[in-house]
């Protein structure tokens, strides 16, 4: 009876309040309330911040700046450049600008970078961050530590400007034969005990259908040597759902584009299937899946696709959310086009349009009557994924792909737009919005506080 009211107690003040309850057990870790109580109405974005640089205390080199060893043009790993001119912290490189000074970077470890990225987020109205957690730094308690600095920071981000978070696993780097996933479950209590992430003072985590909201990335891709049928995931699962102090959460699954028909780009084992039917949410993987370059039709699909994966979905009361993305470039990571690869990997591979082909993606989704949206990514410069801002002046002697002339915010300033069109707050367009003012958006040019 005592467990019962508890639970009562919660839902009736969280029906005054406003914010949601979490429907677990007494003995919970995780805060009955969150400023985030759904995904629904939100646009997040995927967080990597895995930028490195030599002198940042991390010994960790030009990490994602490049491919290895020193940063010389030959070794360059990203297919954009940073605008670093806000940046508190700048570590020079050996590459020059166009005057002739130094070109400078930006350290994904400094509290000051994460700072930026999270004042950004709220000066452009957006929702907030999936942070990633590589599988590859969870297997021992030092490299769990170690690898949580960026997420450390995010959390104090967070709080400072009213952001939301939440955690995703990738299971990059999860050897293909002889190892199982369940190191996030130790990850997951160290972060629950430790850091607090769910139950902060103001709890910024990000949660959904009443209870905080975990990410896994990686199941059912073909480039991929492990089993999916062998790493442990239900058991991983079941802890998030069901443990008595750290469950009690919502799970997303983040599977490949053509997870529902398992075929094309996903490994035809129905056991997927089962695995997101046990999920909260799933989202598709679909950078590179789709591109302007076939104009109207990619589009058409693309909307298609959305729709089909809602219906399969809502059939099987799973929630759904589509990954769109502003371009595509690789070019520098897979070895500025040496053997042939220029012809297989091109720079600028996906164009960006000026924003146009985002934009068919946004109104593709929110026509298909998505009610969130996952964008990839943040600050992904090695695919050419980034929203955040980067240079129309690359340093000299390299191929970068730039914004085309747009202001360096122009990403950013287009995903407020996009949460603002989800969520009904502008009429609904495919046409690119214009923009009135083409300087950067002030402080106080947007709301400042969380959409409940």
């Amino acid at each position: 009876m005592k467990k019962l009211f508890t639970i009562i107690a919660l839902s009736t003040a969280a029906s005054l309040t406003g914010l949601c309850t979490v429907s677990t057990q007494v003995g919970s870790k995780h805060s009955p309330t969150s400023q985030f109580p759904s995904y629904d109405g939100r646009v997040m974005c995927g967080y990597q911040g895995w930028f490195r640089a030599p002198g940042d205390g991390s010994g960790e080199g030009w990490t994602h700046y490049s491919g290895h060893g020193r940063l010389t043009p030959s070794t360059l790993h990203p297919d954009f450049w940073p605008d670093v001119s806000e940046y508190q912290k700048t570590y020079p490189t050996s590459l020059t600008n166009q005057d002739g000074t130094a070109a400078c970077v930006f350290s994904s470890v400094d509290q000051s970078t994460t700072d930026l990225h999270f004042r950004w987020m709220q000066q452009y109205g957006i929702d907030g961050v999936f942070v990633q957690r590589f599988y590859g730094g969870l297997r021992t308690r030092q490299d769990r530590l170690r690898s949580r600095v960026v997420l450390e920071h995010a959390i104090e981000s967070s709080q400072k400007y009213g952001r939301a978070i939440a955690v995703m696993y990738d299971l990059s780097g999860l050897h293909d034969h002889g190892e199982d996933c369940t190191a996030i479950i130790q990850d997951w209590k160290e972060l629950v005990d430790e850091l607090k992430i769910t139950s902060q003072p103001t709890n910024n985590y990000l949660y959904h259908r009443g209870k905080p909201l975990v990410a896994i990335w990686g199941l059912g891709f073909p480039d991929r040597g492990y089993n999916i049928r062998d790493i442990g995931i239900e058991k991983v699962i079941d802890f998030l759902k069901n443990d008595p102090q750290y469950g009690g959460c919502s799970v997303m699954l983040g599977v490949p584009t053509y997870f529902r028909e398992l075929d094309v780009d996903c490994n035809p084992d129905p056991y997927l299937h089962q695995l997101i039917e046990s999920a909260d949410v799933v989202m598709p993987w679909m950078v590179q899946r789709f591109t302007p370059l076939l104009q109207f039709f990619d589009t058409t699909r693309y909307e298609e696709q959305v729709k089909n994966d809602l219906a399969w979905c809502n059939a099987r009361h799973v929630d759904y959310v589509p990954c769109v993305y502003p371009g595509f470039s690789w070019y520098n990571m897979h070895r500025h086009g040496d053997d042939n690869n220029s012809t297989i990997y091109p720079l600028n591979q996906i164009p960006r349009q000026k924003g146009r082909f985002y934009w068919s993606l946004i109104s593709s989704a929110v026509d298909a009557k998505a009610s969130m949206l996952y964008v990839a990514m943040f600050d992904e410069m090695d695919e050419g994924t980034a929203i955040f801002k980067c240079s129309n002046n690359p340093p000299n002697g390299v191929k970068l792909c730039d914004y085309e002339g747009l202001p360096t915010d122009y990403y950013l300033w287009l995903t407020s737009e996009a949460g603002k069109m989800l969520r009904g707050e502008i009429p609904f367009s495919r046409q690119i919005p214009e923009r009135e003012n083409s300087g950067t958006i002030t402080k106080d040019s947007l709301p400042q506080t969380p959409h409940l």
